[in-house]
């Protein structure tokens, strides 16, 4: 399936099948995936058609034009760009199968248990314990930062399965039931006031060994293709021309003369161009990953995302004077979703110093970049080989 002019005859036997005006939404959405249109690069029975990932922009064009309900991909963002991709990697036939559907229709809700207390930047140090018994595995640990948890009846988890093995290499990975025993979710309230993050405490908690994804101790191999996926989930998102960050500021610029000075001007001028160098290197990078896995460029975007969305939002506030001071809502929330645009500058100057923070560090991307993109010299790291019990704490 690699025409386009068939891609484009299948979304519109869909669309005839169950029109958008008299389908409910999910029912459209289930149909969509089973149809095979919802990630037409995805092997067919599994969402997709085998086909080329750039053909999926013909097959969003025309649901667009007809109006048809879409899956709210901010609300499920860790499902489609980190759980979805690991899964088809690694995942075997009857998970795949369970997991791809109700997790693209918006069903079930993914989040993600990696980073810890003791273990944010560098990840590898984790330490929540999963032992083995018989069929199972009893998991004990503390994971923090965790995007959607309140709301998620999934989660992608790395757990430390040998404490006797190097930090890397006594990982395993696993998909845990967010509605089981021993699972408890606490909000983590942020400078927004909102808690769209949580902390999670994991007690005695039963995984089967059906729900591993990958072997036994491979679980940072296969944390990596999570981890590239979310950079570039993150820093590589389709944007049109003025979209994210910089338009409400091009827009206040344009409706408010009176704001205006030379030295905002110039600023504005650079970031805007910035922007869209940001943005036309992103559909750059959503193209070479047709070609297969994310690279370490994903990295890269991912930083400039966060820069960018920095410098911006403290130009809008700069830009709205005393206004930009002002702050509309300190009420206590639990937000499904993110929405930068939504609010106002304040939120966008408050919300957006955890963008250098989340999807790894600014300081680590740094050094991915430079070891894996540019080929400098490695960091020195003492600790690669000593067994994880033994690393100082």
């Amino acid at each position: 399936m690699t025409d386009a002019d068939e891609v484009r005859t299948r979304t519109r036997e869909l669309l005839a099948a169950h029109p958008p005006a008299t389908t409910g939404r999910l029912e459209f959405l289930r149909a969509r995936f089973d149809a095979g249109l919802a990630w037409v690069h995805y092997p067919e029975g599994l969402g997709g058609l085998g086909a080329p990932r750039s053909l999926q922009g013909v097959v969003d064009a025309e649901l667009e034009a007809a109006g048809a309900p879409g899956n709210d991909p901010r609300r499920i963002g860790i499902g489609l760009g980190m759980a979805a991709p690991t899964i088809l990697r690694y995942g075997t036939e009857e998970q795949k199968r369970r997991y791809l559907r109700p997790l693209w229709t918006g069903e079930e809700v993914w989040c993600q248990l990696f980073s810890e207390p003791g273990a944010g930047s560098d990840l590898a140090a984790l330490g929540t314990r999963a032992v083995r018994e018989g069929d199972s595995w009893v998991v004990d640990g503390q994971k923090v930062w965790t995007s959607s948890a309140h709301v998620a009846r999934w989660a992608i988890l790395i757990a430390r399965t040998d404490p006797n093995a190097p930090k890397h290499a006594g990982i395993t990975y696993f998909v845990c039931d967010m509605t089981d025993p021993g699972v408890e979710v606490r909000p983590l309230r942020q400078i927004t006031g909102e808690a769209e993050f949580n902390e999670v405490f994991l007690t005695g908690v039963r995984i089967p060994d059906s729900r591993r994804l990958g072997e036994v101790g491979d679980g940072w191999r296969v944390a990596q293709t999570t981890l590239m996926n979310e950079r570039v989930s993150i820093g590589g998102m389709a944007l049109p021309r003025e979209g994210g960050m910089i338009g409400p500021v091009a827009r206040t610029w344009r409706e408010r003369p009176g704001l205006r000075t030379h030295d905002l001007h110039q600023r504005l001028l650079t970031l805007w161009v910035e922007s869209e160098v940001s943005r036309l290197t992103a559909e750059r990078l959503r193209q070479q990953l047709a070609a297969g896995q994310p690279g370490y460029e994903g990295s890269g975007m991912k930083l400039a995302f966060a820069r960018l969305n920095q410098e911006i939002s403290g130009l809008e506030v700069e830009l709205g004077g005393e206004e930009g001071l002002l702050y509309d809502d300190w009420t206590m929330r639990r937000p499904e979703l993110v929405d930068f645009t939504g609010r106002d500058a304040g939120y966008r100057y408050l919300r957006s110093k955890g963008n250098s923070i989340e999807g790894g560090t600014s300081e680590v991307l740094l050094n991915i970049v430079a070891e894996r993109v540019l080929g400098l010299p490695a960091e020195p790291r003492t600790d690669k080989d000593v067994a994880w019990k033994d690393l100082a704490r």
